[in-house]
């Protein structure tokens, strides 16, 4: 037996002002059963999910390119 699928998730590669978002989203639309497209907006949670990855990645590069004791 077979999953069903009952959507996708897209990710952008970077964050789009509204106006030029409309050409990628009217193409996703485009794509045959897309049956609808919501946009998600990006706010501060997003930006502090960011710094949190950044920061754990640069402790992480730091911890390999630091010296042994």
């Amino acid at each position: 037996m077979t999953d069903r699928y009952k959507g996708c998730v897209v990710t952008l590669d970077q964050e789009y002002r509204s106006d030029d978002a409309e050409e990628i989203i009217a193409a996703i639309k485009m794509v045959k059963g897309v049956l609808n497209v919501t946009p998600s907006v990006a706010d501060f949670n997003d930006h502090m999910n960011r710094d949190r990855v950044r920061a754990e990645l640069s402790q992480k590069l730091w911890d390999v390119l630091k010296p042994p004791k």
